[in-house]
């Protein structure tokens, strides 16, 4: 890690085990290190996954979070990437072929993190919670109904 770099990085993140023990992967990227040790504090202390650590990707030059999103959950792969960093479709499908459901987490200069989720092909989006399906048929059905039961009671 350069000094320069160095300097800009609190004194606690430098002593925390966690961020040592992503420098002990020796990918050789500080700030990308440093990227993966923000994104496991959103993952563990903000959204409350567990068993997230660091696995070296030397292919990549780049640490991988791994870890379970609710207990019994299977395990994903997150890839944080600082946001002046740009990706290439080879290095998505790097991370893609390791088999584990992946999350592409993009950090900003001021530590904001956007989240992706990536799949290998197509997929289908959970319909919204809110919105029930009130179509045209189900109208039309309803009142042709209540113009049945109208023409009974006559």
């Amino acid at each position: 890690m350069d000094e320069a770099h160095q300097a800009d990085i609190p004194n606690w993140i430098q002593q925390h085990s966690v961020y040592q023990d992503l420098m002990r992967l020796d990918v050789g990227d500080s700030a990308q290190v440093y990227v993966a040790f923000l994104v496991y504090m959103d993952l563990t202390e903000v959204r409350g996954w567990s068993g997230v650590f660091g696995v070296s990707c030397p292919e990549l030059q780049a640490v991988l979070l791994e870890g379970r999103e609710k207990e019994g959950d299977t395990v994903q792969m997150i890839y944080p990437v600082p946001s002046h960093r740009s990706i290439k479709h080879k290095v998505l499908r790097c991370v893609l072929d390791r088999g584990s459901p992946m999350l592409l987490c993009v950090v900003a200069s001021d530590s904001s993190l956007v989240y992706q989720r990536l799949c290998d092909g197509f997929l289908t989006p959970d319909p919204p919670l809110e919105i029930q399906d009130q179509g045209r048929r189900q109208h039309r059905k309803r009142r042709i109904q209540t113009r049945d039961t109208q023409v009974q009671h006559k």
